[in-house]
């Protein structure tokens, strides 16, 4: 997290989270070094879906069609957040940490994981293994340091 939060420092950027299975730990995680609010607008822990839709416009149809747990849901979540706090970077997660909750179609540790940098969007699906708290820490870890290859990538550095 540090050199994400250099680079957001000397480029200037603003960056605000999406968390729904996270639960607030990405922000936490964020946050637990010390001068991110220099960077760090702040986040928004969507649990329910009238949450998703109040707060960060996902669209019903969305919900209804994709589910959640959807890359779709991801996608709408990031762009939502970023439009809200108006940054330039934002992450969302959304999936199923699990012990229960999980199907064949969407299976406990299923995940997606939104990045959107600049207005453009990339979502990504993985699936994570371990108890309720692992599986959430692994989410964090990981979506951290795509975030920190894609910033680096975007900006050229």
């Amino acid at each position: 997290m540090n050199e994400i939060g250099r680079i957001l420092v000397e480029s200037g950027l603003k960056l605000a989270t999406a968390e729904s299975c996270t639960g607030g730990l990405l922000g936490d995680e964020i946050t637990n070094v010390s001068g991110a609010s220099k960077y760090y607008l702040g986040g928004v822990i969507a649990y329910s879906n009238d949450i998703k839709m109040k707060v960060l416009n996902v669209k019903k149809e969305t919900l209804e069609n994709h589910g959640a747990v959807s890359r779709e849901c991801a996608e709408e979540m990031a762009r939502g957040v970023a439009e809200l706090f108006n940054s330039d970077i934002a992450i969302a997660t959304t999936g199923i940490a699990g012990p229960r909750g999980g199907s064949k179609e969407k299976p406990v540790g299923l995940v997606y994981i939104a990045y959107y940098i600049f207005g453009s969007v990339d979502v990504e699906a993985r699936k994570f293994k371990g108890s309720r708290r692992e599986i959430k820490r692994k989410i964090v870890e990981h979506a951290l340091e795509v975030m920190e290859r894609k910033i680096v990538y975007t900006l050229k550095l």
